[in-house]
């Protein structure tokens, strides 16, 4: 089966978005049609609902976001970039590229909220059809080195652009070592999709590492 819808998961700080990007122009060079994405944002509607989820200013305006209505918020996100993005882009024989998807909130949400990945699971199978990539790149360093990276990486956005997307790196240690164990669980769980690449190592080592697993799975 042709490998046309790739996700990138992990924490924050553990150098997704770099990858997407290098990915992106390695495939081009090979001919590839690249379609690059994020949940949540991506579409016009996905990105004010990434404003309401990822800001820290969201709950002095808006109150205390619950745990289930960040989860259905987080869907209501990824349905539509299936729509609008990938459903379309695959059909073109595009390839997409997203950065996060339905692991990042069995991770953040069913691990790092308590919500249990049993409710995620079944939202994901009727919000998303259970739409399931063919390979997800999982970047998960150690958590003691990808967090303050992440906290340090979204200051600076903050202090440079005016953006604050600091809402989740505000939680403490216990929240983030859940996420990072329900991770390895996923990982575990589905060893044919998730290539674990639990390395903190160059960029370009990363990517070679990357390559190597997709160059395996793409038909080019």
């Amino acid at each position: 089966m042709p490998c046309s819808f790739i996700t990138f998961e992990g924490l924050d700080g553990s150098g997704k978005t770099t990858q997407m990007k290098l990915l992106a122009s390695w495939l081009e060079s090979r001919g590839r049609s690249v379609v690059m994405t994020r949940n949540p944002g991506g579409t016009p509607l996905g990105e004010r609902l990434r404003g309401v989820l990822l800001d820290s200013r969201t709950e002095a305006s808006l109150g205390h976001i619950s745990p289930l209505a960040e989860l259905a918020l987080m869907f209501a996100d990824r349905a539509q970039s299936i729509a609008q993005i990938i459903r379309p882009a695959v059909a073109a024989g595009q390839v997409v590229l997203c950065d996060r998807f339905t692991d990042s909130s069995e991770a953040y949400q069913g691990g790092g909220r308590q919500l249990g990945s049993s409710t995620v699971l079944a939202i994901h199978a009727a919000v998303c059809e259970n739409l399931q990539p063919d390979l997800t790149l999982l970047l998960l360093p150690p958590l003691d080195v990808s967090l303050p990276r992440a906290r340090r990486r979204n200051q600076r956005h903050t202090e440079r652009h005016g953006e604050d997307e600091n809402r989740f790196e505000r939680e403490g240690d216990a929240f983030y070592s859940r996420i990072h164990a329900t991770y390895l669980a996923i990982a575990a769980r589905e060893p044919a999709r998730v290539a674990l690449i639990p390395d903190d190592a160059s960029i370009d080592a990363i990517h070679q590492k990357i390559v190597s697993i997709v160059a395996a799975k793409l038909v080019l």
